[in-house]
């Protein structure tokens, strides 16, 4: 019979951690009361969980106490390995991106294969589980390059694209925009000029440039693309290039607002709406584009003009209904990423942590791996007193400082 599995240290409650390395270092309560300036009393009731650790300049005064990172105190080992880990895949996906190789041999894996795989991957894209897609990459490049041929089947020139763009939406998430701009180029370069192909490349090329802060170039680009879609009144589109070009228009409008061309978000987002009503009328169960893309594309619109409460109350707005919970959890979760900015700026500085946790309960590699949510997070910090569920949650995913001082990622 085995022997009951001792609990992990990075289980236990802040509290039970207090108390484990306290009696490890041979110190009684008094003692450590006495070393961070607290009263016997208030290390047993935080011991026991009866009062919380809510504050990160306490949490770094019991943590030096003790001789440990508050990293440790709070369990952030497995943060750190999860952050390591990601910055090793990266690596591996730009030497990807950087080979050229030609596969001498036609025999590669079956198209049908590496559309599955592809299809795998934006899945898990969509579900927020980005350490996976991040270790798919490369293979995924590879494959797609071997089965690709400029005078074989279009499928195979559609699926290195779809493959270019999944990588490039990655980048810019995890902060690498100017290898997201590498992987756009070879997608654009793949479409060979073919309006679905290009469309589908020109999506996360907009997503980079916003993200190097050159603006009306991705409104440019993003428009353009949408052109050759076809966006006549006397021309049905097909439900996918109807989500297609939806999705143009509402990075078009994203781009004409951080430009500060409230006119052109009008237009473009009025535009958007239409074709998300018609997608919605065809598309019952494709749920990436519809109304309430377009309405939260609308919120943030609005923060980039400067427009905060029109911003939170659309937020508010488009968040509490059914359409909402049907999105995809990435989705979901980097919208409150990005509102959090609209609740500083009104200085709602727990409704701007609220939005964090809520985006990391949804998606927690969106908050952990996403320099913006580190930003937010740390605005977050400096603003005033947070809940201890916050404090927790920068600290565990490597934020350390106090309202007082910088906040750095260790």
């Amino acid at each position: 019979m085995k022997a009951p599995r001792q609990p992990d240290r990075r289980e236990l409650p802040i509290g039970r951690r207090v108390a484990q390395l306290r009696a490890r270092r041979g110190m009684s309560q008094q003692v450590f009361a006495d070393r961070i300036g607290r009263s016997k009393s208030w290390v047993d009731k935080v011991e026991r969980g009866v009062r919380t650790l809510d504050r990160l300049p306490m949490i770094e005064t019991v943590a030096a106490a003790l001789g440990v990172t508050p990293g440790v105190l709070l369990g952030r080992r497995t943060q750190q390995a999860r952050t390591t880990d990601a910055t090793t895949a990266i690596e591996h996906v730009r030497e990807a991106l950087a080979s050229h190789h030609t596969p001498t041999s036609h025999v590669g894996p079956p198209v049908a294969d590496v559309d599955h795989q592809i299809g795998y991957a934006h899945t898990a894209y969509r579900h927020g589980h980005h350490h996976q897609v991040l270790r798919m990459l490369p293979g995924l490049l590879a494959a797609a390059r071997h089965t690709h041929h400029p005078a074989s089947d279009p499928t195979t020139a559609l699926h290195l694209v779809r493959v270019y763009r999944l990588t490039a939406q990655t980048l810019v998430k995890l902060g690498e925009p100017y290898l997201a701009w590498l992987a756009t180029d070879r997608a654009m370069v793949t479409a060979a000029g073919d309006p679905r192909r290009t469309a589908l490349a020109a999506v996360p090329l907009a997503q980079a440039l916003r993200a190097l802060h050159r603006s009306r170039l991705a409104l440019t680009a993003a428009t353009a693309a949408v052109r050759p879609l076809d966006l006549a009144p006397h021309r049905e589109l097909p439900p996918d290039d109807l989500a297609l070009a939806g999705t143009l228009l509402t990075e078009a409008a994203l781009a004409a607002a951080t430009c500060g061309n409230p006119a052109a978000v009008d237009d473009l987002t009025d535009r958007a709406a239409h074709l998300a009503a018609t997608h919605t009328a065809h598309q019952q169960h494709d749920h990436s584009f519809g109304p309430i893309v377009v309405e939260l594309a609308r919120a943030l619109a609005a923060a980039h003009l400067g427009d905060n409460h029109l911003a939170v109350t659309l937020h508010h707005h488009a968040t509490s209904g059914d359409a909402w919970h049907r999105l995809p959890a990435e989705h979901r979760a980097a919208h409150l990423i990005d509102i959090t900015r609209a609740h500083l700026d009104l200085g709602d500085h727990h409704a701007a942590g609220r939005a964090l946790l809520t985006a990391h309960r949804i998606a927690p590699a969106e908050v952990r791996l996403r320099p913006a949510a580190h930003t937010a997070l740390t605005a977050v910090l400096r603003a005033g007193p947070t809940p201890a569920d916050v404090t927790r949650l920068a600290t565990t995913i490597g934020l350390t400082g106090s309202p007082d001082g910088p906040a750095t990622r260790e």
